[in-house]
């Protein structure tokens, strides 16, 4: 198993530099790779008293093609979109940005893509929120060609490419796309048919292990048979060092090739230098836990007080 950091953006305040330490730590306590949450606009929930979604305008998030074009040149980790929202994109600017990211980072990029559940969000970018999901299935076949193709005619339900494409293409061809997301049979399906890895919304359990069932059936179906193989990513907490250990011995339990690591909220999640030292105290801990379970030797750090 491959172990990375969720970047806690929401939480670690305004200061980039946050941010250029976070990775930092992650990288040199030996993680293999870092995740980033995307959201272009947040909800005003004032005049919207039923508002039940995760995220409104007070969430700070910041834009993952930007932010991982920068991280890619201080650091070695992957970079993975975890996820970026795709139908709301136009998608040969995202293969061209993909591609470009690819390329600055030497072939560290996975593109984890998802449908979003943000409609407001839809909404002001100007795309149908009710037909995203078959929109995200034309857009992950148009990725995949623009990526390893020199001239691109397609023609399909959202998309029309006249005999064009992308120069630079990626280092990797195509990128690894991983889905995200999916308890529900369509989106299950789809993770089977199209992607090459899951980025599940959870930790290891009953319910992702029959998901997971579900998306292998799929892509038995689909003759996917001979893929290099379909890559499983679940999600654990890290602030309990005890129930961390036990989640990681349910992930090599459940198959996971790759496992993130999310934090919880500090206490005072509005004081952004508690924030940052609280995490990053979160990043050594779990890697000296990882260290000592695997018998690896990887580097721990303590960042500086």
């Amino acid at each position: 198993m491959k172990f990375g950091m969720f970047l806690p953006q929401r939480e670690i305040g305004h200061d980039f530099q946050n941010v250029i330490d976070f990775v930092g730590v992650t990288e040199n306590a030996g993680f293999d790779f870092l995740q980033a949450t995307d959201h272009v606009l947040g909800a005003d929930t004032a005049t919207r008293p039923h508002w039940d979604g995760a995220y409104d305008l007070n969430d700070l998030f910041h834009e993952q093609l930007v932010l991982f074009g920068y991280l890619a040149a201080i650091t070695d980790l992957e970079l993975v979109t975890a996820v970026l929202i795709l139908p709301q994109r136009q998608t040969a600017l995202v293969a061209k940005q993909a591609a470009q990211i690819d390329i600055v980072s030497g072939g560290r990029f996975r593109l984890g893509v998802g449908v979003g559940w943000n409609a407001v969000e839809y909404e002001a970018l100007g795309i149908d929120f009710y037909t995203r999901g078959a929109r995200c299935e034309e857009q992950i076949e148009v990725l995949r060609r623009l990526w390893t193709e020199e001239s691109v005619d397609f023609a399909g339900r959202f998309h029309r490419i006249d005999r064009a494409g992308i120069l630079p293409r990626p280092i990797q061809r195509p990128i690894p796309i991983w889905i995200g997301g999916g308890q529900t049979t369509r989106v299950l399906s789809r993770i089977g048919r199209l992607g090459d890895g899951w980025l599940a919304g959870g930790p290891p359990g009953e319910t992702n292990d029959r998901a997971w069932a579900v998306i292998r059936e799929a892509a038995r179906e689909a003759g996917r048979e001979e893929l290099p193989g379909l890559q499983l990513g679940l999600r654990i907490p890290g602030h309990d060092l005890s129930e961390f250990e036990r989640q990681v011995e349910a992930c090599e339990r459940s198959g996971a090739t790759h496992v993130s690591i999310r934090c919880d909220n500090p206490t005072d999640p509005n004081d952004p230098i508690r924030s940052l030292d609280h995490y990053l105290e979160v990043v050594v801990s779990a890697a000296r836990v990882l260290a000592e379970r695997l018998g690896s030797p990887k580097k721990l750090t303590s960042h500086a007080q």
